[in-house]
């Protein structure tokens, strides 16, 4: 498999290159000066209120600029704004990974101002002054936290690690001996006092996330033995000693679970449980469980949302809930003596701390937050105060507008379900005209379509500049109306959630002037699985783009580099029940394909491994189907070269415009 990969990408790769050099074609102009905007627009990656509510840190970057780390008081936020940094003001370092001190003096954060290549910890004084070096690793540092007493900081820490965690990022190329020397990501301490660094959690253990408890004795993780990647999905909730080291098991979940958060008294954690289907990309229920092991109890039985995020409040009798809430966002409050949920706030917009981060940064008050808001037409800005009575804290984009067509949020029928979607216009509408749309699948499937501002990746806003109706659906398996929703497609992958999403094309084309006859339809990982199972179930389409998707479910069971997200899904592996994997296939009905297909990945993808993109443009080339297919060298699951993402933008215009105008 390796050489036939090899001697295709000798062939594919040339042209890619000869591309961007600017002879194989000339650049769209419009579109690069609109994703030249894009890419120019000030982002905002992480969000952090101080514990005393006083202060708002965020971590922002510019286009292809460095992260820089700013800090500002919520009554003086302009006046106040100042950088926080290891290295001089004029120096370009990248620092994130920002984390408040219990007595909101003190910032920690990772910086590479020693070495390039190398993040270290270091901790400085809000109030001015020279950072402070922490550490001298070797290898991944993350999500560093202090202690309840300020006197340590813990991190995970991966010694050595050859490449940045992750299963988006670009895997390895494989040579050698296979599945050897296993690099697990470490609960680690630093002593402020003594500079000592201990790695706290066993050498065979992955440490995914974790929290201190309130005597800062002890920590709550998700964790689990063998490689990270793939072993996410079978992560338990473990408490470990800070001490000793000691681990315990506390509870072994029939699905996922992610954000463990003790409580304030320290006799139980609550965590979020569910059916998700990457890391990261978190969605359930929430649950309440005795710090010393017990029953678990569901706090949030029929919640029509998915719940991403939770904070207690103090006194210990009520949780804070961020919600992914029918296609946007709502924060709500569990009483975990009654389960009574309250509805705090909700809106049409997308509520975060940063990149896929869907969550609040709340103060010891329980009430005061900040938070990074943004929607389809206001660009993403730190907000803080009182929860639904928040202030702007930046002014990033004021003189930016919208330079694409309005969205709107949709609701039809299907199945007895009520599926909702973001339904986005042409720039310049005029309802006496008929226009082409392309329905966008999101990712996932356990994710949402969510009011955001658009981004130079493989962003569909982008077309409704060039006349295009965009269609993005929230299918039965998404985010956003409950577990059972989100459920919807288990043993059952591509078909409940196709006919939603071909009922939500008849509502448009019934509904607003979207021309039948020019109906494309796109995504990226399981919106390109989509793309390329919608084609061969039905002619309804008439442009695809598949990006980084599933061809072969069968030979992806043991291609992928996190096969284990897969048996929730299809309820067996594919060695047990190879017919269930066989009859979400694409390729099982191949011959039926008759669309334009573009394909597009990147050469080091681990969750959509490249071959699968090979075996889907092996048998459109057989059959004589028109397509295209593009391979984006040293690239993972996520395209990061904004070349390469300029690549992709234009040829996905240029593709529905040959065959949908």
């Amino acid at each position: 498999m390796v050489s036939r990969v090899a001697r295709a990408l000798a062939l594919i790769l040339p042209a890619l290159f000869t591309f961007l050099s600017g002879s194989a074609r000339a650049q769209n102009s419009s579109l690069d000066a609109l994703l030249d905007s894009l890419g120019d627009a000030h982002q905002v990656r992480q969000v952090a209120i101080s514990p005393d509510g006083q202060r708002v840190a965020w971590v922002e970057a510019g286009g292809t600029s460095p992260h820089g780390i700013f800090v500002c008081t919520l009554a003086s936020p302009e006046s106040t704004r100042r950088r926080i940094t290891a290295g001089s003001v004029d120096e370009a370092s990248d620092e994130h990974m920002i984390a408040w001190s219990p007595d909101s003096r003190q910032l920690a954060f990772l910086s590479n101002a020693q070495a390039a290549d190398q993040l270290q910890l270091y901790v400085a004084k809000v109030a001015g002054g020279e950072a402070r070096k922490l550490t001298d690793l070797k290898g991944s540092l993350d999500a560093p936290a202090w202690s309840p007493d300020g006197r340590m900081l813990a991190l995970l820490f991966t010694e050595n690690g050859p490449r940045k965690p992750g299963p988006l990022e670009p895997m390895p190329l494989p040579s050698g001996v296979i599945g050897g020397k296993i690099y697990e990501q470490r609960l680690t301490t630093v002593d402020l006092a003594t500079g000592r660094v201990r790695q706290v959690s066993p050498a065979d253990m992955y440490v995914y996330e974790y929290d201190w408890s309130p005597d800062g004795r002890q920590f709550a993780v998700t964790a689990a033995h063998g490689v990270g990647d793939a072993n996410w999905w079978t992560a338990q909730i473990y408490t470990i000693q800070a001490n000793s080291g000691e681990v315990k098991s506390l509870y072994k979940p029939a699905g996922e679970v992610a954000g463990v958060r003790w409580g304030p008294d320290g006799t139980s954690i609550a965590f979020i449980g569910g059916l998700m289907s990457d890391e990261g990309s978190v969605g359930g229920a929430v649950f309440l469980i005795p710090a010393a092991g017990g029953a678990v109890r569901n706090l949030t039985p029929g919640l029509k949302a998915s719940v991403s995020s939770l904070v207690w409040r103090p006194g210990g009798t009520e949780i804070v809930l961020m919600e992914s809430l029918d296609g946007a966002s709502g924060i709500a409050s569990v009483d975990v003596r009654s389960d009574k949920v309250t509805q705090l706030w909700s809106g049409p917009e997308t509520l975060s701390l940063g990149w896929w981060n869907f969550g609040l940064s709340v103060a010891s008050d329980g009430n005061t937050c900040a938070v990074l808001r943004e929607s389809y037409s206001t660009p993403p800005e730190v907000w803080a105060g009182n929860i639904g009575a928040w202030k702007p804290i930046t002014g990033l984009h004021r003189t930016t507008r919208p330079d694409f067509g309005k969205a709107e949020s949709i609701h039809w029928q299907n199945d007895g379900l009520n599926v909702q979607g973001w339904l986005s216009y042409p720039q310049d509408y005029d309802p006496s005209k008929r226009y082409p749309m392309v329905v966008e699948v999101h990712g996932g499937p356990s994710a949402m379509a969510r009011p955001v501002w658009p981004t130079t990746f493989f962003d569909f806003t982008v077309l409704t500049h060039y006349g295009y109706f965009v269609l993005r659906p929230n299918p039965r398996g998404s985010f956003g109306q409950g577990e059972a929703f989100t459920r919807g497609n288990v043993k059952d992958f591509g078909y409940g959630d196709l006919r939603d999403i071909l009922a939500g094309v008849d509502y448009a084309v019934k509904h607003f002037p979207v021309d039948n006859n020019r109906v494309g339809i796109g995504g990226w990982s399981y919106g390109g699985y989509m793309a390329m199972w919608a084609v061969t179930q039905t002619q309804r389409f008439h442009a695809a783009v598949a990006g980084a998707g599933i061809a072969n479910l069968q030979s992806y069971y043991g291609e992928n580099d996190i096969d284990q997200w897969l048996i929730p899904f299809f309820g067996a592996s594919v060695y047990d029940d190879p017919a269930v994997y066989a009859r979400s296939s694409p390729m099982t009905f191949i011959k039926n394909v008759k669309t334009p297909v573009l394909t597009l990945v990147g050469d080091r993808d681990g969750e959509c491994p490249t071959p699968q993109s090979f075996e889907f443009w092996h048998a459109l080339e057989t059959l004589g189907v028109e397509n295209q297919f593009v391979v984006y060298p040293n690239e993972g699951h996520l395209i990061y070269d904004s070349a390469y993402r300029r690549d992709i933008m234009q040829r996905t215009l240029e593709w529905y415009d040959q065959h949908l105008k």
